[in-house]
């Protein structure tokens, strides 16, 4: 695969840990060509949006997550009505009745999906014990943007599989030629006992472990591999001797209050690629 690339299209979801503002850093980064772009812990698949790979293998471990992008590229526009229709209702009573109301169809559960990541605090996406979304209301009313196109994001993943599935299983996949890019929970040793939720599992040291493991082989066959995570001193001496190490910087963009929301670092990590 060429960086003939089509066109870049923007994520239409707001992710927390989301990479759009990465997108500059990581193309300087990229190989001339690849075989199969490869994502373990999509979110809000800004990178890949702005890739456009002709050929992809997209997962994550949170079902409702997979289940709307496959929503977005197999029925683009029957899901957009959808969405004009929860618009048309939307108001604080209708919000709590959609989230305690999971539908049977799956169409109808894709657009309820987008239509609380819209319409949610932050677009944050949480659940309880039970694996019942419980964010509150945020302020944004609006679900459908006038500019935006269904068909764009439908196109961009129409060559994509998309799985639910663990990392490792998913990056053993990866063969020589690929590119995986990994953007994992960032759990740091000694942070919350060890462990972050993702999604309505937990990502625990251990699994950082395990990535590492799952990256290392990767890279071994022949895979390129391009993996965010947090610049921490754990996570620099989990990946000591392996890849070359980039620290770039970021505005927190989870934080409550703009005034909150201050520089941090993460560290960039490439495997197979030069320095």
């Amino acid at each position: 695969m060429s960086k003939d690339r089509p066109p870049s299209v923007n994520s239409f979801l707001k992710w927390a840990g989301g990479k759009r503002w990465l997108v500059p850093e990581l193309q300087r980064h990229l190989p001339t060509s690849f075989n199969r772009y490869i994502e373990p812990f999509l979110g809000g698949g800004a990178v890949f949006f702005a890739l456009r790979p002709t050929s992809a293998t997209l997962s994550d471990l949170n079902r409702d997550l997979i289940e709307l992008y496959q929503v977005v590229r197999d029925h683009p526009q029957q899901l957009r009505e959808l969405l004009l229709d929860h618009e048309q209702k939307h108001t604080k009573d209708y919000y709590y009745s959609t989230r305690s109301d999971v539908p049977t169809a799956k169409l109808e559960r894709a657009a309820r999906t987008l239509y609380l990541n819209r319409t949610c605090f932050n677009g944050l996406y949480r659940v309880n014990k039970k694996g019942e979304f419980n964010v509150p209301i945020g302020t944004k009313t609006t679900v459908v943007f006038p500019e935006e196109d269904f068909n764009a994001y439908s196109a961009a993943l129409a060559s994509a599989d998309l799985i639910v599935a663990d990392f490792e299983e998913v990056i053993d996949d990866a063969e020589d030629g690929d590119l995986v890019y990994v953007d994992p929970p960032y759990t740091v040793a000694h942070n919350m006992n060890g462990f972050l939720k993702y999604n309505d599992h937990i990502f625990s040291w251990s699994d950082q472990e395990r990535l590492r493991s799952a990256i290392s082989r990767a890279a071994e066959r022949g895979a390129m591999v391009i993996a965010s995570n947090a610049n921490h001193d754990s996570i620099k001496d989990l990946y000591s001797g392996l890849g070359n190490h980039h620290e770039v910087t970021r505005h927190s963009v989870i934080a409550g209050p703009v005034a909150k929301r201050t520089p941090t670092s993460e560290v960039l990590m490439t495997f197979n690629l030069g320095s």
